[in-house]
This record gives C-alpha cells, structure tokens and sequence, in this order.
C-alpha cells in the first residue's frame, strides 16, 4: 500500500474552509468499505488545475485516493474523520424537507487551484450518513456514468457546471426501483466551486439561527465572492445585499444557458441550487430532442414543475425563497426589489446572446447587428424549432456543418433543409418519413439570418463561433443507453471513453 506522501493527490494542499466554520454546519463521517475499486473514468482535463500531469499520476493512484483505502489514504485534519457530510434542508417539489443533508456524500475535502480559487472534491456513493434515511448510501454505476457525461457534455456547451474527477466501480450489487437489478455500484468524486447549497441557509433559518446564518453569509463572500470586499467600503448589510444581487445574475445566467444548451435538469429543488450558482448533481436530466417546453424529464415529476420551458420561472421562484433566512440578516424589501429589478432581464439578455451564438455571431460580430433584427433571428428560430418536428441538436449541428459564407451574397444559397426533420426529431416523434416538408416561416427566419450575415462586424468568425457553440455530438437519451448497452452487456468501455473523447474536442 502507497504511504500518503506517495500519492499526489495526498500532497495537495487541502484547506479546511468550510471545517473552521464547526460542526454547527456538517457531520463528520466516515467512508464505507468496499469489496473492489476498479477505475472506470479519470478527468484528466481538471488535473493540470490542480497543478497536477496527467501523465505522473497513475490509475493506482486515482483509485487508492478516491476509491480503495479511503479511512486510511485520507487528507489530514485536525480532529476526528475528516469527511464532512454537510447539513441542509430544501423545498423539494414546492414542499419542505427538513429531513435531508449528505445522505450519499460527503466533502472529501477543499483544494486551491493553479487559477487560485478554491475547489470542492465532494463523494456520491461513498456510504451511508445521518442523513440516508434508510438508503444505502450508494450510487449505482449507470448513475455515475450518466452523471459523468452530463457534466462533460454540459461544460463542452459553455454552461456553468460541476464536473467529475473520478469514478470507481466498488464490485457490489445494488437494488434499484428504477433500474434493472441488481445493477453495478460505484463512487463518484464531483469537482465544483463550492457544496454550500441554498438549502445550508434554509436549515439554519428553520432552527432560527441568526448567527449562524451570518457566519455562513460571511464565509461565502469571503470565499466565493471576495471581489466584493476588495472593491467596497460598505457595511456587512450592503455587501451582503451585493452578494445576493451578483447571484440573482449568476443563477438567471445558469437558466439561460441551460435553455440555450437544450437541458432539462429535472429536479430544481432549493438543495440541489448551489451558492454560487453552478449546475450540479444530475440525476435524472434530459437534453431535448425536439423544442419542446413543456419536455418534462423525470419520470415522477407528475405535475410538469420542473419542465424544461419551466427553469427559468424555477431560478426566479428559489432565489425568492432564499430571501426568507437572508433576511433575517438583510432587509427583505431590498433583497425583493434586487430580484424584480434584475432578473428576467439578465436572464433575457444572455438567452439572447447565447442563442446568438449558437446561430453564429459572437461577442464582436455580433456588434454590429440592430437589436430589432437580431431579436427577430432568435425569436423566429425559437418557432420554427417549436412548431416542426425538427431535432433541437440537429438544427444547430446542420447550421454548423452546412454553413458557407456564400449565405451572405445570395439569400436564396441558405438551404431549407435546415428545417426538415432529422434523426433525432424523426426517433422523437415516431416518423420516419422522408419526405419535404411545406415550412411556413421558413423565409422570414431566411431573410432575417442573411441580414444578420451581412450586418455582422466579423463575417470571418461565423464559421468559427458555429464550430465553437455547436458541437456535433449531443446527448440525447437514445445516445446514451447506446453507450450504457455494452457496459451493462459485455463490460465493454471503448464507446463511453470514444463518446466522452468527442465531448470534450467539442466534436
């Protein structure tokens, strides 16, 4: 067995950050025991933000730290296991849960990345807490692979997310509702910005702890919003209503590029919103095939709440909810009025210029185009995609493989077969007809997109910001279970790995 100082994962310099804070805010717990690690996905990209190579750091390595020897090959801390698994509550489904925290999890611990920022390694599978009421603490393998491929896919997509570094098979059999079983386990290490979700607030707020929800709002600015200390005098109160009105912008950003990227994360509960508004913990997510707002993706969701034309109501809802532990330190009326004031503009304003993007005009050639007209592109795009059996993924991968800078001289070279039902759509809709479809609307979005093409400032960089904001790999469900089949059939890997390889070239 590899000593600590061996292992380059053991070496890093873990900060207990959110353990000075004491154990009024978590449990420490320790790790289960499992009868075989074997390492199935390794995150070589996230490495070198760790200062670590890629190539000094083997597969033992990775399993002894994240999966075989975890009481033993443990960051040091000072007293006691240092897994915490963190306490919180949450409306869950619009009710409230008083009963939730880590039930699968824990934080393995907090490392400062080469970019100087503090970074969570946080566990999903890794045994039982306080608070697994009465589950067995464990993540099936299908889960951890489709949460790797989420997170992969999402950040190939330019959406805020977490990511995972690692994920072992452990050699148990779990029992499962919603799976065949008994299906394979594993334990999964996620790599985020930060665990403290607005859940950690609420639960303070139901045991009517002020100090503590001020401790907490303390360490979070500190930590995760520390511009807002260098660049104000202000007192406490108006550098927390600040922090509250930079994460009104963060979450309506997070909403907006979730709808541009075509996700549907289904389980918007206030637990599973993190604090400094990044998309985390995918269970049973979706991408969508079609333009569909009304495409729900969890199975129980019965009444539609987390739908995917819902989420950016959803951001607006639980930010609105996280007012009531706020303001037990923040005046609420100003919390309201930095909500009403400033979200469903900034989410409007970056679903735009997302939407933009994936259409072709970035940042600088996007400068030149009236607002009208460009407000015109994205709103007859939206329709099109809405009212015909087009795939969402398809449209824009199309759009990118079929583009020619011919478009801009001669309107009548945009194809319409950029509309036309496509694979996806057609397995989506139980049609396999081929034959033209009559498009209505078609030549106002024409039209539109020519003038754009000639009003943009860079028409040079259309091609670019296409291969940039479309990749040619999407996840939709079908995609997935074709990955998941040889894994489940024959242990078979090489298409997962192929797949994940083709996400992050942004293929």
């Amino acid at each position: 067995m590899l000593q600590q100082t061996d292992n380059p994962f053991l070496r890093l310099n873990y900060e207990p950050a959110l353990e000075s804070l004491g154990d009024d805010y978590f449990d420490r717990v320790a790790a289960a025991e499992f009868p075989a690690h074997q390492l199935r996905w390794r995150n070589d990209d996230l490495l070198p933000q760790l200062g670590l190579d890629p190539a000094q750091v083997s597969d033992l390595e990775f399993t002894e730290a994240f999966g075989a020897f975890w009481g033993r090959l443990a960051p040091p801390s000072s007293e006691g296991s240092p897994f915490l698994a963190l306490r919180y509550h949450g409306y869950q489904f619009g009710d409230y849960n008083s009963r939730l925290g880590d039930g699968r999890g824990f934080l393995y611990g907090q490392v400062r990345g080469i970019d100087g920022e503090l970074y969570d390694l946080g566990t999903k599978g890794s045994g039982t807490t306080p608070y697994s009421r009465g589950g067995d603490g464990r993540l099936t393998l299908k889960g951890g692979v489709r949460e790797v491929l989420a997170s992969e896919a999402l950040h190939a997509l330019g959406v805020c997310t977490s990511r995972c570094l690692s994920l072992v098979e452990t050699g148990e059999q779990l029992y499962r509702g919603d799976e065949p079983s008994p299906t394979r386990a594993s334990v999964m290490v996620r790599w985020n910005r930060s665990h403290i979700r607005f859940g950690t607030f609420e639960r303070l707020h139901y045991h009517s702890r002020r100090d503590l929800i001020q401790k907490l709002l303390d360490h979070v600015i500190a930590i995760y919003y520390p511009h807002l200390l260098v660049e104000s005098e202000a007192g406490s109160a108006e550098i927390g209503l600040r922090f509250y009105g930079e994460l009104v912008e963060r979450v309506a950003d997070l909403a907006a590029q979730w709808m541009a990227a075509g996700f549907c994360h289904a389980v918007l509960n206030t637990d599973n919103m993190s604090i400094t508004g990044e998309s985390f913990d995918y269970g049973p997510y979706a991408f969508i095939n079609t333009y569909d707002p009304k495409f729900t993706a969890a199975y129980f969701d019965y009444y539609g709440r987390y739908r995917y034309g819902n989420q950016p109501g959803i951001g607006q809802l639980n930010l609105r909810m996280l007012q009531s532990p706020l303001s037990m330190v923040l005046p609420k009326e100003a919390l309201d009025r930095m909500l009403e004031a400033a979200y469903e503009d900034r989410y409007h304003a970056t679903y735009r210029r997302l939407m933009l993007q994936r259409l072709g005009f970035n940042s600088v050639n996007a400068d030149g185009l009236e607002p009208e007209l460009a407000d015109n592109l994205v709103r007859w795009t939206i329709q099109l995609l809405n009212d015909l059996p087009v795939g969402y993924h398809d449209f824009f991968r199309r759009l990118r493989q079929q583009y020619s800078p011919q478009w801009r001289e001669d309107v009548a070279a945009i194809p319409v077969e950029l509309f036309e039902p496509m694979a996806e759509a057609s397995e989506a809709e139980g049609d396999t007809s081929t034959d033209r479809l009559t498009i209505e609307g078609w030549e106002p979005w024409r039209d539109a997109y020519h003038l754009c093409l000639n009003q943009c400032t860079e028409p040079d960089q259309v091609a670019d910001s296409l291969a940039a904001h479309n990749p040619i790999t999407s996840l939709v469900r079908s995609q997935i279970e074709a990955i998941w089949e040889p894994i489940a059939q024959a242990d078979n890997w090489q298409p997962f790995q192929d797949l994940i390889a083709k996400l992050q070239r942004r293929d």
